[in-house]
């Protein structure tokens, strides 16, 4: 592993490392300093405690340097206030021998000494993107010269309903900026955002550290649609001694809700789900009848698998094939904990056998596959999202038919076209386009009759 003077950072930077006792930088690191720099849009992808702070901080404070500029520079949004202290305590650790300034923003404080703070400048703003996106509105923070957007933790920021202010930000700052994003997981709504503001961005991923993949049993089913799914799960979850502590994970927060209906049929009160679309104290309520034992099984969306630490869990299901392969690490990191071993099944249809062979070259492992029990039923239900497209026949442009005595010319009253009025003609003639209350001179000439 190379160390930090591969970097080539600036000395005030390599004395800050050495105060700090660094001695080699961490795989996401290595792999981030020439991407940020570079000034490339990136999107890394990493969990928490793989040192993905200074994979952005080193190479974005390395090239900041001293400005008498009031307006910020660089903008960080981490979703919550700890990591806000956290992050500008890291940064003034690193900027200790440079003539850099920095200022944590969140929310649950005073503003107005936030305002004031803003006005004696600064060169890097690291904030939550709530009391952000309320001192842009305000006026007291300009992001005219914002250079480099960092957001830290985006998924979690998502779950906990940032999406409205994280987008209207990014439609304020200055189209020509670096994107830097970092995220544990990857889900629909982050790879919109993606698509939508980042320019061509280079993906930085690190294998998930910390799952014991020898400790899990895994195993996967080649299944042909959502309800034989549903069956094969039922069927499964039949065997209570061996099933007997589940997490079962699906991407969408809708299929989660309909699958936790269809099993409460034949397992009522055994199961629970959890999204981001149900209410803190239902989410806590339902983790901890599962951690207790007073539910079998607990069907959770991906970004749930961040904060679920729960011992003896006997089995994941991943019910759907992950789009991205660093989710499957992150749940099936939910089993085979503390050197006990685990289980975890992956169902896929045709259609996911793709995302499988993505999971298989991540891990560099073939999940063994098994065959389908007889007696789960092969359903012919199709979800609307399976059923074919069928396509409409050409419809000639023009009907072949003989004027029959039902058909009649239209009467010349029917002929006329409607010009919008007697009024907006004449006035369409005097000023070449209508005149309305937003025209100039409108009122004036009203106030003067």
């Amino acid at each position: 592993m190379q160390d930090f003077s591969n970097f080539k950072l600036s000395k005030q930077l390599v004395k800050a490392i050495d105060n700090l006792g660094f001695e080699k930088p961490t795989p996401i690191q290595s792999k981030s300093f020439k991407v940020v720099k570079s000034g490339k849009d990136m999107v890394g992808i990493a969990q928490t405690g793989t040192g993905k702070t200074l994979a952005y901080l080193l190479p974005i404070l390395d090239q900041l340097q001293y400005s008498d500029q009031v307006e910020p520079r660089v903008l960080i949004l981490v979703p919550t206030r700890e990591l806000v202290v956290q992050v500008v305590d890291e940064v003034k650790k690193l900027t200790k021998f440079k003539s850099i300034h920095s200022l944590g923003i969140y929310g649950g404080t005073n503003i107005n000494t936030q305002k004031n703070a803003l006005q004696e400048g600064t060169d890097v703003v690291i904030a939550t993107p709530g009391r952000v996106y309320d001192l842009i509105l305000s006026g007291a923070l300009n992001p005219k010269y914002i250079k480099k957007l960092v957001i830290d933790e985006v998924d979690v920021m998502l779950d906990l309903g940032f999406r409205y202010q994280l987008l209207n930000i990014m439609e304020l700052l200055p189209i020509k900026r670096q994107n830097i994003m970092f995220s544990a997981t990857m889900t629909e709504d982050v790879d919109a955002m993606i698509n939508d503001y980042f320019i061509a961005p280079k993906k930085v991923s690190i294998a998930v550290s910390g799952v014991p993949l020898d400790n899990i049993k895994q195993a996967t089913y080649t299944i042909p649609n959502f309800y034989t799914k549903v069956n094969l799960l039922r069927f499964l979850l039949q065997n209570k001694e061996e099933y007997h502590k589940v997490l079962v994970f699906i991407s969408t927060k809708r299929q989660a809700d309909k699958i936790f209906e269809l099993l409460n049929e034949d397992f009522p009160d055994e199961g629970g789900v959890i999204h981001s679309n149900k209410t803190q104290n239902y989410r806590l309520r339902s983790i901890k009848q599962f951690e207790n034992g007073d539910n079998r099984f607990l069907i959770a969306t991906d970004i749930m698998a961040r904060g679920l630490d729960i011992n003896n869990i006997s089995h994941v299901i991943n019910f759907d094939t992950p789009r991205f392969p660093e989710n499957y690490m992150h749940r099936i990191g939910r089993t085979g904990r503390a050197e006990k071993e685990g289980k975890s099944i992956l169902f896929s249809t045709e259609k996911e056998l793709p995302f499988k062979e993505n999971i298989e070259k991540l891990m560099d492992y073939k999940i063994p596959e098994l065959p389908l029990p007889e007696e789960v039923e092969i359903s012919k239900q199709l979800t609307r999202e399976e059923q074919p497209i069928e396509k409409e026949h050409e419809n000639p442009t023009q009907l072949d038919f003989e004027k029959g005595a039902a058909f009649h010319e239209k009467s010349d009253k029917n002929k006329k076209v409607n010009l919008g009025g007697s009024y907006r003609r004449e006035i369409a003639k005097k000023y070449k386009k209508p005149k309305t209350r937003g025209d100039k001179n409108y009122n004036k000439g009203r106030r003067r009759k």
